[in-house]
């Protein structure tokens, strides 16, 4: 039987899931259990790179497991732990801190981004963000990494260490592919078309935890545009409002925007901007209602991480023995 190639993502614990990362990421994740051999995770050294309330940071990296698993990603098909939990990330980190280019990561859009939004703590850890993520993605070998547009930069910087690091030692690392999926790649803020769907943007985010009524009341708010056409059509360039909600009623329901114009043709936004809210209301809830049953649940949560830090880490460490061996590191025996 051919062995199964390996996937891994992950995402910050920073905030609840919010619909962005489920139809974005978390729905394509769970249709590839079949297919992949996966590995997902709670990113939550990278939360740090910003200042966190330590209790909060605890129960949303609990939680959020508990929205995986109600989002599809069943533990027994799916590794699923926390990154914290597997010391390998820090360690193949600072190695791979030594083979990346200060002008790589001078080079970075997400850097110079998040600098921008928190001037009062730019990090060396904002800094070298890429470098850990390529130890994330390098130490279980996987042939592709899930991501979005703007995490493309990311896999790129990844695949550069570790061709570079191969170049002098020889085939260490696996060189990923990024896997970018084609429809629901990117859902953008309900009050902000031009930027993606953001937890730091709460007004126009839609939070998979969201009771009906708040989601109800975010999509009647949300943008359409500010011409008079009052029309429901797919124009991403001059209707950016409108096909971001095109795109995620489509996303919910199957229906292709074909289909959408149709149904909604001389009804105008008051009838659909409350049909998305509806459509999304009804898809997440009983994930919603999963997540609230899981999360009471501690005990069988904290076995789940358990035994995906396990399995995690033994595959980390056989990756960062092999580092540091190459690298020279003297080698303790029994």
């Amino acid at each position: 039987m051919e062995e199964k190639k390996r996937m891994l993502s992950g995402i910050q614990p920073s905030g609840d899931l919010h619909l962005g990362n489920y139809l974005g990421a978390i729905k394509n994740w769970s249709d590839r259990v079949n297919d992949y051999d996966c590995f997902y995770f709670m990113a939550d050294l990278h939360t740090i790179t910003v200042r966190q309330n330590p209790a909060d940071l605890r129960k949303r990296s609990i939680n959020q497991l508990a929205q995986y698993i109600a989002c599809g990603l069943d533990p027994e098909q799916n590794t699923l732990f926390l990154q914290s939990h597997v010391p390998e990330h820090a360690q193949l980190a600072w190695v791979l801190n030594c083979y990346t280019m200060f002008g790589e990561l001078s080079r970075m859009t997400q850097f110079k981004d998040k600098s921008s939004k928190h001037k009062d703590n730019i990090n060396a850890g904002l800094f070298t963000y890429p470098v850990l993520m390529a130890a994330d993605i390098l130490l279980y070998q996987p042939d592709y990494v899930p991501v979005g547009e703007d995490q493309k930069q990311h896999v790129e910087i990844c695949r550069d260490i570790a061709q570079r690091f191969n170049s002098i030692y020889g085939d260490v690392f696996k060189i990923p592919e990024p896997l970018i999926a084609k429809t629901g790649a990117r859902i953008y803020g309900l009050n902000t078309p031009g930027d993606k769907m953001s937890k730091s943007n709460p007004d126009g985010c839609v939070f998979i935890m969201d009771d009906p009524d708040t989601i109800a009341r975010k999509f009647k708010k949300a943008i359409t545009d500010s011409d008079t056409e009052n029309c429901v059509r797919y124009d991403k360039e001059n209707k950016p409002g409108v096909a971001n909600l095109m795109n995620i009623y489509s996303t919910v329901t199957g229906k292709t925007f074909e289909e959408i114009e149709k149904e909604f043709d001389g009804l105008g936004y008051g009838k659909f901007k409350p049909a998305v809210g509806e459509a999304v209301i009804e898809h997440l809830r009983p994930i919603r209602e999963e997540s609230e049953r899981l999360i009471k649940d501690k005990a069988y949560l904290n076995d789940v991480y358990m035994q995906g830090a396990e399995k995690a880490g033994y595959i980390a460490m056989k990756t960062l023995r092999k580092v540091y061996k190459k690298v020279g590191f003297y080698q303790l025996t029994k």
